[in-house]
């Protein structure tokens, strides 16, 4: 009987639990929610952003383990494989002409004053029949703020100062009924490095191709077949490298470092401000196609292709440039600081870097650094690895630069400690890191370019570089590459470790199966992972037309082929500039070079870049989450 008796009252304390719980609900509490408007502040219009978050939002469970490549499938599905970027590039913070982080109308980019914040009110009967009244009041401060009367229903968008924040309350005829305390995270988040950090490979807006025409790059020197039947861009040029032509070039956000939007650093920073509502990015990088610790980080580097107004700056001066906003900066001559007891010779005398004031220098968040491979001379190795021993090429330098072999790479790699040695310096003591938050700095691995998934090279072939006759993969001065890859990923492993960067690797893996030899089919006449060249046979094209190439289509393989470049980048030298540097144009055939080499070939494509970014975006969250509270917000 005492049984019973304890059940049934067990059984009433819940039935009156429930009851209590379903009373609470019916009459809970009106309460204020609120998200920035445009948390990616890189982006000058909001619109711009969140057709990002939108995309995140959509992603499902098993997506969202990797939310940036996930996002970037499914933009380029919805884009039909021409790019996302080029609907957006208008919109983005920076100042090609003068080569600086700037937002046309926004003066405070680097230290915003004030963020736009979207409020809802939930839980409020009758919300569609009521007017509600927003105010707003300073934190610590006295009077009022804005003050706005919409449907009880509707969001509204407030100004909110930064960094103090606000009050925010909601009144019902002048009587109080909700109200929260609001202030935003705004997180400053710097790139810097070389192409792999820009993005090479994947402009902004990429070139297109005529669907009938067809164009010829004479006679290649020793050789007495004609290079004809070449894929050619849309426009009304006359001839390659007319002004016509060049204005028909791809579009990049930095046109002289082949700086993208498609950029693992641009993504990640694109990614921490889209999956957390209330926190803003503040963004800036300054990577650069071709760029080294040397010339690139610590000295000036114009860049990739040449253009009117190239970089003044070395990355770290104009990181600190950027860090000081308005403020002024000063010149600081720090030549002992940095050669290492001359052991980096190329930093002895004549080395000055720009310094913002400490008082007036925005802190750093997160510095996202891609760097190593141009000081060992990868590309060197890779034109090793891919020209005929008996081409011609081997012997041209210039935009190729020189070719050479595993020997030469080794006695480079003896360097490279003392060179991230200096910079490890520069970051803490000219870009004022914390010494003791050096996780801040986040430095990225190489992928694998010739691996396949069982980790073997890729064999011999002329698979995705048919476009040169010279181009032949060597699968044995390949694998010479990769050990060269796998010493440098060693000392940039290493030189994290001892500095206590972060350093990120897992997309390694990720690559394994998506080499530069990755989808050939004799059979893919017109597959997104074709590796073969149109060419046009004199009565049609053949694989496929060139028109139909779309640089962002999903694929198998996540490197750039020559081939893949030349339809994608299809970089050339204005007429002029050829005129001067090949008397009587006896060489055209070199701009068929140039628009298969130069054009981001060997470089990761959008995917690539995306996936790299999700690796990325799991250490920087840790990093984050670690220093959250630790530093004052300005």
């Amino acid at each position: 009987m005492t049984n019973i008796l304890q059940r049934l009252g067990l059984a009433a304390t819940i039935i009156l639990s429930m009851l209590l719980t379903l009373a609470r609900t019916a009459h809970a509490e009106p309460t204020i929610t609120w998200r920035l408007e445009n948390p990616f502040r890189f982006f000058t219009e909001a619109a711009s952003t969140e057709m990002h978050r939108a995309t995140f939002l959509a992603l499902s469970d098993e997506e969202r383990r990797h939310p940036v490549l996930s996002a970037e499938r499914a933009l380029a599905d919805r884009h039909n494989g021409e790019g996302w970027a080029g609907t957006v590039l208008e919109t983005s913070c920076w100042d090609a002409a003068r080569n600086r982080a700037a937002c046309a109308g926004r003066p405070d980019y680097i230290n915003p004053k004030s963020h736009q914040i979207i409020f809802e009110l939930k839980e409020v009967e009758d919300a569609a029949n009521l007017d509600c009244t927003w105010l707003t009041a300073p934190r610590g401060g006295r009077g009022r703020g804005q003050a706005r009367t919409a449907r009880c229903d509707a969001p509204v968008t407030l100004d909110v100062p930064y960094p103090s924040g606000a009050q925010v309350s909601v009144e019902v005829g002048g009587r109080p009924i909700a109200e929260t305390r609001v202030r935003v995270k705004d997180i400053f988040i710097v790139g810097m490095g070389d192409s792999f950090g820009s993005g090479e490979g994947n402009p902004d807006v990429p070139v297109r191709f005529s669907r009938t025409r067809f164009v010829d790059y004479g006679k290649a020197e020793g050789r007495s077949a004609e290079l004809t039947g070449f894929p050619a861009r849309v426009g009304n040029w006359k001839d390659i490298g007319d002004a016509s032509f060049v204005e028909a070039n791809p579009k990049w956000l930095d046109q002289a470092c082949h700086r993208s939007l498609y950029s693992h650093q641009v993504r990640t920073a694109l990614q921490l401000a889209v999956e957390e509502p209330q926190r803003a990015v503040t963004f800036v990088s300054f990577a650069c196609s071709g760029a080294e610790i040397i010339n690139g980080l610590f000295l000036r580097y114009k860049g990739h292709e040449w253009v009117p107004s190239p970089p003044d700056l070395s990355q770290i001066s104009a990181a600190a440039q950027a860090q000081c906003d308005a403020n002024p900066v000063k010149d600081y001559d720090l030549p002992e600081a940095y050669h290492m007891g001359g052991k980096v010779p190329s930093l002895q005398g004549g080395l000055v870097l720009r310094k913002c004031d400490p008082q007036h220098a925005r802190p750093i968040d997160l510095v996202l650094v891609s760097i190593g491979g141009n000081d060992v001379g990868f590309s060197r190795l890779v034109a090793n690895a891919i020209l005929a021993d008996k081409s011609v090429l081997r012997k041209v330098g210039g935009w190729i630069g020189e070719v050479y072999g595993f020997s030469d790479a080794t006695a480079l790699l003896t360097e490279l400690d003392d060179r991230y040695k200096a910079l490890n310096r520069a970051l803490h003591n000219i870009l004022h890191v914390p010494w003791n938050e050096s996780e801040r700095i986040v430095t990225v691995a190489y992928p694998a370019l010739t691996l396949l998934e069982d980790k073997k090279t890729c064999p011999d072939g002329r698979a995705g570089m048919t476009v040169v006759s010279d181009f032949a993969l060597s699968e044995s001065k390949a694998r010479d590459s990769m050990i060269a890859a796998d010493r440098l990923d060693t000392i940039m492993k290493s030189a994290s470790r001892h500095y206590n960067w972060t350093y990120v690797s897992k997309h390694r893996d990720a690559f394994l199966g998506r080499s530069i030899c990755a989808g050939w089919s004799d059979n893919a006449l017109s597959s997104a992972d074709d590796l073969r060249m149109p060419r046009w046979t004199g009565t049609e094209w053949a694989p496929y037309n060139p028109a139909d190439w779309r640089a962002y289509t999903t694929r198998q393989r996540w490197f750039r082929t020559p081939n893949d470049a030349y339809l994608t980048g299809n970089f050339h030298v204005a007429k002029s500039v050829m005129q001067k540097a090949v008397p009587n144009n006896t060489l055209s055939w070199f701009q068929v070079l140039l628009a298969s080499l130069y054009s981001g070939a060997f470089h990761p494509t959008a995917e690539g870049q995306a996936a790299i970014a999700d690796a990325v975006v799991v250490e920087a969250r840790s990093v984050l989450a670690k220093f959250d509270g630790r530093r004052a917000q300005r």
